[in-house]
This record gives structure tokens, C-alpha cells and sequence, in this order.
């Protein structure tokens, strides 16, 4: 997690710069903190899932896609709705679920993608945001972004894990994070992790595709294939994880109906798109996306997925 490319003055110091003691600007990158948060410290899923989104045909097809600025399922209100329209729709209504959130809000969006999150919290509270996000070619495009948008000075990207945080106890007010966490092979260490880091009173929100509480056994097996994971949460698992590391839930908002859209409406772009997408991303790639979001749309509309967002809140004793 040592990108530290995108900093605040020395007078008004960023509090991510405090993690490395130090600022850094450019294309310089300290080596003894890369080493120390180098490949050896992420988990099998985690480092799949690195290689995955680091490969030119992922980053072209969501770029495509989504537009590239959010990579996360979106909530539709008809169906004339765009994947964009629909994404932006829920990072809106998460912000509107965090009490307090205002320019002194410290906010770290775990997973952040290409950060399209983080300057929607920059541009409508004034936040400061650490993105941290596993694949270097997701967070370039992120810091590009950020610059043209004139808003670097307020975005920390950093390159890296969320089961090993790089970052000092009680530090952020917020930890955000859409459609992330089931690619972690440790989410219990996920959610220490969160908790260590947010301060007394913080909170956690986040979005996640997970099987649902009557999900059959190995009928998700053909999803897990494809993207390399063992199991999927669900949401009495992460609120048992939220309550053994002492979180207090604030709500579950289960908006289950709106995966099966969005992997429908995906699928549906794939094929209409098809023309393009085959200019910047291989047959292999393709195939094997449209066969993979099938399988998204049949197990949702069978009813042994669901998503939604999970709030939960650090204790203030």
C-alpha cells in the first residue's frame, strides 16, 4: 500500500501521509515499504483476483462497460436505467446512510476500483478519501482521473491489500467498500482489520454479492470456479464476523433483486456491444465473461444469492 503519489502540502499534511512518516510525490516508490506489502502478504483469493483486474482485457471490458468509473452493482429503478446511472444510484444512497459525513470526514474505501466512489465523497462533502485497491493498472487509471478532475490533492491511492491495512488504529471516521470484500480469502481478517482502523464511534459500510441463507450446497460451485473463491458470505455470516469483532449493527438493506439485473443488463451490453469489445479484449475473454455472468442471472433468479448494503459501527466506549 505505498503509492504514495497523490499528497497534501507539508503544511496541511494528508493523514494517510502519516502511514509512511514521510511525503512522496511522482513516480517514486520507497522500496522497503513495497517489499514489506509485496505479494507474500496476500491471500490466494486475493492475489487471483490481483491478477485478474491487473489484465488488460478486465480493465478494457469494465472500463467499457461501466464507463469507467464505478465498478459495482447498481440499483435500477426501470429498465430504461444505464449501468451507470444505476451504479452511481448506489454509492448516493450509501453516502446518505453514513451519519456525519461532512469535510472532515476521513474516509478509506477498501477495493476502491477506479475510484469513482471516492470523488463522488470528494465533490459532494468534501471528504478526504484513501483509495486502497489491489490492482496497479485500476489504481493508474483512478490517479489519472483524480488529476483531471483537479481533485489529487484530496484522493490518496495506494496500491494493496485490505486484510493487511497499512494504516494506524483508530485513523478514519469511514471504511466504504462495494462489491469487494468476497474476493478476500480471510474476510474475518478484513473486518479486524476495519475495526482497528476506524475510530471509536466509526463506521463501516459496504455492498457485497453473497449466497443467500437457503442456498443449496455446491450449487454456486460454477460461480466460485470462475472467479477462484472458495465460498461466498452471506449476510448472517458477516454480521456474525461484524459482532465477533465488536461491531454494533446499524442496519441490512437487503436489495437482492437488483443483482440479477444488473448481471442481466451487463450480459445484455456484452452482446450489443460486442462490435467494440472485441477490438480491445480477446475471444477467450469474452466467452468466458458472457458464460460467467449466465451464471450470475440463473443463480439469482433460482434465489440463492443476495446483495444488499451492511452498515455497522464501532463502539464509542
Amino acid at each position: 500500500y505505498a503509492d504514495f503519489q497523490e499528497t497534501h502540502k507539508v503544511e496541511d499534511p494528508d493523514f494517510y501521509v502519516h502511514v509512511a512518516e514521510k511525503l512522496y510525490k511522482n513516480e517514486e516508490r520507497p522500496a522497503t515499504i513495497m517489499d514489506k506489502l509485496g505479494n507474500a502478504h496476500y491471500s490466494r483469493a486475493v492475489d487471483t483476483a490481483r491478477e485478474y483486474y491487473n489484465s488488460s482485457d478486465a480493465d478494457r471490458f469494465y472500463a467499457t462497460i461501466w464507463g469507467g468509473e464505478d465498478i459495482h452493482i447498481g440499483l435500477y429503478q426501470s429498465e430504461s436505467d444505464s449501468i451507470v446511472e444505476a451504479s452511481r444510484r448506489t454509492v448516493k444512497k450509501m453516502a446518505g446512510y453514513v451519519d456525519q459525513l461532512d469535510a472532515a470526514s476521513r474516509v478509506l474505501d477498501i477495493g476502491s476500483g477506479y475510484g469513482g466512489s471516492a470523488r463522488f465523497l470528494v465533490k459532494q462533502y468534501g471528504c478526504q478519501v484513501g483509495c486502497l485497491n489491489l490492482s496497479e493498472v485500476q489504481n493508474q487509471r483512478n490517479r489519472e482521473l483524480n488529476r483531471k478532475a483537479g481533485i489529487s490533492l484530496s484522493i490518496n491511492v495506494v496500491d494493496g491489500s485490505f486484510e493487511e491495512i497499512p494504516m494506524p488504529d483508530h485513523s478514519v471516521d469511514v471504511v466504504w467498500s462495494q462489491d469487494a470484500i468476497l474476493h478476500s480469502g480471510n474476510r474475518g481478517k478484513v473486518f479486524q482489520e476495519v475495526h482497528r482502523v476506524l475510530a471509536k464511534g466509526g463506521q463501516f459500510i459496504f455492498t457485497d454479492p453473497m449466497k443467500s441463507e437457503t442456498c443449496p450446497p455446491d450449487v454456486l460451485q460454477p460461480i466460485l470456479d470462475r472467479i477462484h473463491l472458495d465460498s461466498l458470505g452471506s449476510i448472517e455470516y458477516y454480521r456474525k464476523l461484524a459482532a465477533e469483532v465488536g461491531f454494533r449493527e446499524i442496519r441490512v438493506d437487503d436489495l437482492s433483486s437488483n443483482l440479477v439485473v444488473h448481471y442481466g443488463r451487463v450480459l445484455q451490453e456484452l452482446l450489443a456491444q460486442r462490435h467494440t469489445l472485441i477490438r480491445v479484449c480477446t475471444e477467450e475473454y469474452l466467452g468466458n465473461m458472457k458464460t460467467g455472468l449466465q451464471h450470475w442471472v440463473d443463480a439469482g433468479k433460482a434465489g440463492h444469492l443476495s446483495w444488499g448494503i451492511l452498515q455497522f459501527q464501532k463502539n464509542t466506549d
